[in-house]
């Protein structure tokens, strides 16, 4: 599990909550008193959502995809669809603040306007969202951490991988700054580039990037880039330079879902509806989903497949 907890939520798998980080685990550990046994027998005869691209995701084995024009044209395609059909969209307007009116109407701080709603969805990162919160709610949303993490995306030229696969999770144990590396190359190689050139993507963060931001030390790219040419070099025996490196820092981006996390989901649902990373899920099939279920309950109408 600590392979795991770190690859996925870059956390420390004995602060993390099973319930909440694998709820898939703690269910077939419910059900059948052993995740081993309830894995393989499966969560029975439950209602699954259907469509036709769940079917051919399915029927294909799909473990990853994206989109030929990067993930960010889901979020223009679904503005597109949403204008279209008579939704006002706002942008470049900050939210300063929400509080509760009277019949349980939201009343949303704009800066200089404001707007009320029926219903108000939180898909903002917690830590954001306790600043805008009723002073009753806001605790709730504090509770909800964070960890920062790095990735460094690098590509070499003429060099092959000693193995195939999706990538590779580090324990602690063997390497406690580098968290994971995933071969790009090997899920998207469409996407090499001409010349195709090898694409690893090196996940750092844990507990070490936690020991030098508590000692002040200074968090810069060259640092990073290289702690993973190191760890692709001994890991993977890439040992020349790679034709290109980014290195991204990326702070309080993966929620910490901590023993006890689904306690405060319940007790904060009473105030909105969830949405996001922080509450539910951090990949993006389960914000995707998180926004799917927050509809229906401030809709009460299941989603047209």
């Amino acid at each position: 599990m600590d392979s795991l907890c770190r690859g996925v939520f870059a956390g420390n798998s004995r602060e993390l909550s099973i319930r909440s980080c694998f709820p898939s685990l703690f269910q077939a550990e419910q059900t059948h008193r052993s995740v081993l046994l309830g894995l393989l027998l499966g969560p029975g005869r439950t209602p699954q959502p259907d469509s036709a691209l769940i079917r051919q995701a399915l029927a294909e084995r799909w473990s990853q995809w994206s989109l030929r024009g990067g993930l960010e044209m889901l979020p223009q395609a679904l503005e597109t669809h949403l204008t279209s059909r008579g939704v006002t969209v706002l942008r470049g307007q900050p939210v300063c603040g929400l509080s509760i009116q009277a019949e349980e109407r939201w009343k949303v701080s704009l800066g200089d306007s404001s707007l009320e709603a029926d219903h108000a969805i939180r898909a903002i990162p917690a830590s954001v969202l306790s600043k805008l919160l009723p002073a009753e709610a806001a605790p709730l949303a504090r509770a909800l951490s964070a960890i920062a993490a790095v990735s460094v995306n690098m590509q070499y030229q003429g060099a092959h991988l000693p193995v195939q696969g999706l990538g590779h999770l580090v324990p602690s144990s063997e390497d406690p700054g580098v968290l994971g590396i995933v071969y790009d190359s090997v899920a998207f190689p469409e996407q090499d580039g001409s010349p195709p050139g090898l694409r690893v993507t090196v996940m750092l963060g844990g507990s070490w990037l936690q020991t030098l931001e508590a000692s002040g030390c200074v968090l810069s790219q060259e640092l990073f880039q290289q702690r993973a040419q190191e760890a692709v070099a001994t890991q993977l025996a890439l040992k020349e330079l790679p034709s290109h490196c980014l290195v991204h820092l990326h702070k309080n981006c993966i929620p910490q879902y901590t023993l006890g996390h689904w306690q405060k989901l319940e007790s904060a649902r009473q105030f909105l509806a969830a949405q996001g990373s922080s509450y539910e899920g951090v990949a993006v099939h389960d914000c995707i989903e998180s926004g799917c279920q927050a509809a229906v309950s401030v809709m009460g109408t299941e989603p047209n497949s």
